[in-house]
């Protein structure tokens, strides 16, 4: 490769940007042609080489490079001309099939199910998944929080205990060091105090995080937190 070619920019053995990387990307990703099992272990192979120079790390890529299965073979600058060529075949034999029995109805369809279909589907889940363990561990009905305590209070759910109500929030692990969200803190402090003076309970953070390909609750020690929080109410009331 040089230069010269008009789908490439930069200079050779840099980080090069061709013009419609984007497409070799997602057409490279769909059917693993750059995966470990055809190329090697690039990440490991560049590590141990430590190389000063895009020539230092690809002499010795193709001195050591063997594909990531067993009995891989020894990756050559043929088998990568062959990957070239079969990605070429992908996108302008399957790829140009697709387009061409694509239909602008499919495509709009497409962005309304990507934009409300998904998106309500995928808080559904990981809001189900949490609220469903939380509520298992409380043996407490957990209930959706009325729009004006969600832009009222920051409340996602919440747990009635008698005339009185404990507010929950579900958070994903990590935002706390969100810069954005870092901001908001303050904010939803004295949110979640306004709460707590009109509706007599607490309002906690639930932090979901994602184990596999399951969503669980990350901070399990808030359990017991609201636990006391729920008997701290119910004395209050029995009094």
């Amino acid at each position: 490769m040089t230069s010269q070619k008009e789908w490439i920019k930069g200079i050779e053995g840099q980080n090069l940007q061709f013009k419609r990387e984007r497409l070799l990307n997602d057409a490279l990703n769909r059917w693993g042609l750059t995966k470990a099992h055809s190329v090697g272990p690039t990440s490991d192979l560049i590590r141990r080489c430590s190389p000063r120079s895009f020539e230092e790390w690809e002499n010795y890529y193709f001195e050591n490079a063997k594909q990531k299965k067993r009995n891989g073979a020894k990756v050559t600058k043929e088998h990568l001309t062959e990957l070239g060529k079969k990605l070429y075949i992908k996108l302008s034999e399957v790829i140009q099939s697709e387009l061409e029995s694509i239909t602008e109805e499919e495509c709009v369809d497409y962005v309304f199910n990507l934009v409300l279909n998904r998106t309500f589907e995928g808080y559904r889940s990981e809001i189900q998944t949490i609220y469903g363990q939380l509520q298992q561990a409380l043996m407490v009905k957990i209930e959706p929080a009325p729009d004006e305590w969600d832009r009222g209070y920051n409340v996602d759910f919440f747990i009635r205990v008698k005339d009185k109500y404990i507010g929950l929030q579900i958070k994903p692990a990590g935002y706390a060091y969100i810069t954005q969200i870092v901001n908001e803190l303050e904010f939803q402090k004295k949110t979640h105090e306004k709460f707590t003076t009109k509706y007599g309970g607490k309002v906690f953070y639930i932090i979901s995080i994602k184990e596999g390909q399951k969503k669980i609750i990350h901070n399990r020690e808030v359990i017991e937190e609201i636990k006391k929080e729920i008997k701290r109410l119910s004395f209050l009331q029995s009094r």
